[in-house]
């Protein structure tokens, strides 16, 4: 019998309609859109706007993406993981409610938390409980509302995050396709540089935090980047070391959207060209949990059954890691 591997067998993904420009961001903030594109290489992200709508919409309407475009029915479904940086709220799993809404009746969910490490370490989830025999089909989709946590008055966050959903679906492959292999690290070292000071159990809310606006996410820029640059570089170049790849046998990077500068500095140690690494930071910005996922949605075509793609990312926490796995279908 042939050992299971966990494949991707389909993709789906979702962004709202409102577009964030540079040029917007700069009647709101003091900066202008050569500065961000120089820096970041963003030049618009996506904003969810209307009233009453979380993560959950999101991460639904990428699900029903994937489920119409594949034809799957999503009774048929085992489990859903909701990879998210931003649940709808506290204590009521928001991966539940998404598996409720999109008819995955027979599934069971649950939120998977790792800051911009979370798709990618719910890959390796999704891949254990497949390879385990235990489930045919699990529903990954990584899915945050960024502009719910973010102040648009300060000029070093708002610039970076935008609002997204992508979601892959995960099944049993016996061609020896899907996950390879993994390099998943984290350190504590990294708690005081990216962060949400309160909401949570050490500060809850008061008036006082919401005054004091400590409800929004606080980076210190220059550490976070230093940090990322170096390690998401380095797991990637080890997890080619460990498998034997060369820069010629890679047939894509799909880094972590956060900083086109972070993404070339990854590609060069990893000996890859630009046209093989995907990039659409230019036009969703970093969406967190959903970088990765909406760049398989939109690479998806020029994907082809056998190609070695290497996931990286880097998140709060610190939380990093790097993911290597043949594609198992032909999209065209």
């Amino acid at each position: 019998m042939s050992k299971i591997t966990a494949a991707i067998t389909a993709v789906g993904g979702y962004v709202p309609e409102y577009v964030l420009t540079n040029q917007i961001l700069e009647t709101m903030v003091d900066t202008n859109d050569e500065w961000i594109v120089t820096r970041t290489g963003i030049r618009e992200r996506r904003i969810l706007k209307e009233e009453g709508k979380g993560t959950s919409y999101l991460a639904i309407q990428a699900a029903k993406d994937l489920l119409e475009k594949s034809n799957t029915d999503p009774k048929d479904i085992d489990m859903v993981i909701l990879a998210t940086a931003t649940p709808d709220m506290p204590v009521a799993v928001t991966g539940v409610y998404v598996a409720s809404e999109i008819g995955a009746v027979n599934a069971f969910s649950y939120d998977l938390v790792a800051a911009c490490s979370s798709f990618l370490f719910g890959m390796s989830t999704a891949a254990k409980y497949i390879e385990s025999g235990r489930y045919k089909k699990v529903l990954l989709i990584g899915a945050d509302k960024m502009s719910s946590i973010i102040d648009y008055e300060d000029r070093a966050t708002c610039i970076i995050f935008g609002d997204g959903a992508g979601a892959v679906l995960f099944e049993p492959n016996e061609e020896g396709l899907g996950v390879q292999d993994e390099f998943l690290r984290t350190d504590g070292v990294g708690r005081p540089h990216l962060k949400i000071d309160a909401g949570g159990s050490i500060l809850p809310a008061s008036a006082e935090t919401v005054a004091n606006k400590q409800h929004y996410v606080f980076q210190d820029g220059r550490t976070v980047f230093k940090f990322a640059v170096s390690n998401m570089a380095e797991v990637s170049e080890k997890i080619m070391e460990r498998n034997g790849l060369s820069g010629e046998d890679v047939h894509w990077l799909v880094p972590h959207q956060a900083n086109k500068r972070i993404i070339d500095a990854t590609a060069s140690r990893m000996n890859l060209p630009e046209e093989k690494v995907m990039i659409n930071i230019d036009k969703y910005g970093n969406t967190t949990s959903a970088t990765l996922p909406l760049c398989l949605r939109d690479y998806e075509k020029q994907l082809k059954k056998g190609d070695n793609i290497v996931f990286a990312a880097f998140g709060g926490g610190f939380t990093w890691g790097s993911l290597y796995l043949k594609w198992a279908y032909n999209s065209n």
